[in-house]
């Protein structure tokens, strides 16, 4: 294998057009505090573009995941709500608005969530592993695992390159919440890697987990995925994630931890152990491996939890060295912002940070780690996936466009129940299917 041309990939999810502030995810300290707020999904979408193009600048591969069918008619329908599209809509809105705020979410723009990645040099069989997250913690998410799977497979065909796995049993003991929760270290892209699987709690042992807010990620999900991986053992590390920092907002690992190859960047409270001794133990390479603890003293959970500091993308830049890609809210927050001055004076293998306007984004719990799925492709793979979803700067412009031409400035949760926001998001959605070359993914487009 050629480890030189070997890259990893970042997929962000695209913004849909039913972006708002419906307050459904109960453990995400911004989701409940914008409850009912005013959104604007154009913004938002295009907040999302301008990050993905700038990955792109640095010259990183940049690909595009796209957004959900919503409202989910069919859903409310499964539900009981019967009649015309309007009828429906109208009836949910009266009866049971939190339902239609569930039905109508753009939460898959998250597509750390979408699965969880295992690359051909880690898998037994030398194929790319793809394991769609079940989400069954939160229904408004859980409804998203059909046409993820379908997204996924249209952009990484079945086949010699590329494998692809049912989500797990949709049951609280194998509660998955995909990539958030998991990082792979590894000296270099190409070569076999470290997986690491941070769990929330063990569905054997519930009572050790948080008691504020629930445990979204079980033991016997990570442990599940990896078998169907075909992950050697001694290839993967199961961490439990603090329940108290859980109960304090870090609803993901990816709140409070990230990794890149070599650095693991983590809060001093993010694991209920120090994770260096099972890492060392489990690193099989001379290459070291630099972990990065963020101390209490300086960035309390609080302030990393308001600021996402660890919600970052931590990447690895062409000519060379770690780049921090972060939300402006870690320049706005000073005790953040005086560490990460620091840091780049620590002479350590972070070299510079990036800051983005994600704003939409943060004001519903989710950052710029929340917005990428991560899959290191060789060159081979890199051939066989469907190009027509790497960003370049004419899709970049076809997709701005896109935005602008069928995204609403404004959207208020009331808004959900007209009907004419749902042909909107079709029409787009089948627009976009042929820009991107994914075929029928789509419900609407099925029958």
């Amino acid at each position: 294998m050629n480890t030189a041309t070997t890259l990893e990939a970042n997929f962000d999810g695209l913004v849909g057009p039913t972006h708002n502030y419906a307050g459904l995810s109960f453990g995400n300290v911004a989701s409940q505090n914008n409850l009912g707020s005013e959104s604007s999904p154009r913004a938002a979408a295009l907040q999302g573009l301008a990050k993905m193009k700038a990955m792109h600048d640095l010259g990183l591969m940049q690909g595009v995941l796209p957004p959900q069918q919503r409202p989910d008619l069919a859903a409310l329908r499964r539900l009981g709500f019967a009649g015309s599209d309007a009828e429906v809509l109208g009836e949910a809105a009266r009866t049971q608005p939190r339902l239609l705020g569930a039905v109508s979410s753009a939460s898959s723009m998250w597509v750390a969530n979408a699965a969880t990645v295992s690359p051909s040099a880690d898998t037994r069989d030398g194929r790319v592993h793809f394991t769609p997250a079940n989400l069954v913690n939160k229904f408004h998410r859980s409804i998203e695992v059909p046409t993820t799977a379908r997204a996924l497979q249209a952009i990484f065909p079945e086949g010699e390159h590329f494998a692809h796995h049912a989500a797990l049993p949709a049951v609280d003991d194998f509660g998955d919440e995909g990539a958030a929760n998991h990082t792979r270290l590894c000296a270099e892209y190409g070569e076999p890697g470290l997986e690491l699987f941070v769990y929330g709690k063990d569905a054997g042992a519930p009572e050790h987990g948080p008691q504020r807010y629930p445990a979204r990620h079980t033991l016997q999900a990570s442990q599940a995925v990896a078998r169907l991986h075909g992950l050697a053992p001694q290839a993967c590390v199961f961490l439990q994630q603090n329940p108290a920092v859980i109960d304090q907002g870090v609803f993901h690992n990816d709140v409070i931890a990230v990794g890149n190859r070599n650095v693991l960047f983590f809060h001093e409270q993010a694991f209920v152990q120090d994770p260096r001794p099972a890492l060392a133990a489990a690193w099989q390479t001379a290459s070291p491996l630099h972990c990065i603890e963020v101390p209490s003293a300086a960035v309390s959970v609080e302030d990393a939890v308001s600021s996402y500091l660890f919600n970052s993308q931590l990447v690895t830049l062409p000519a060379g060295g770690h780049a921090l890609i972060l939300p402006q809210e870690c320049r706005d927050n000073p005790a953040v912002w005086a560490y990460l001055q620091g840091l780049l004076d620590s002479d350590g293998p972070i070299e510079q940070f990036k800051v983005f306007n994600l704003t939409e984004s943060m004001r519903n719990g989710g950052g710029p780690a929340c917005l990428r799925l991560r899959v290191v492709l060789t060159p081979a793979q890199q051939a066989a996936l469907n190009s027509a979803a790497l960003l370049d700067e004419t899709l970049y412009a076809r997709l701005k466009a896109w935005v602008e031409r069928h995204y609403r400035e404004r959207l208020h949760v009331q808004d959900l129940a007209d009907p004419q926001l749902h042909q909107e998001c079709c029409s787009a959605l089948d627009e976009l299917t042929g820009i991107l070359k994914l075929g029928a993914i789509y419900p609407f487009q099925q029958v």
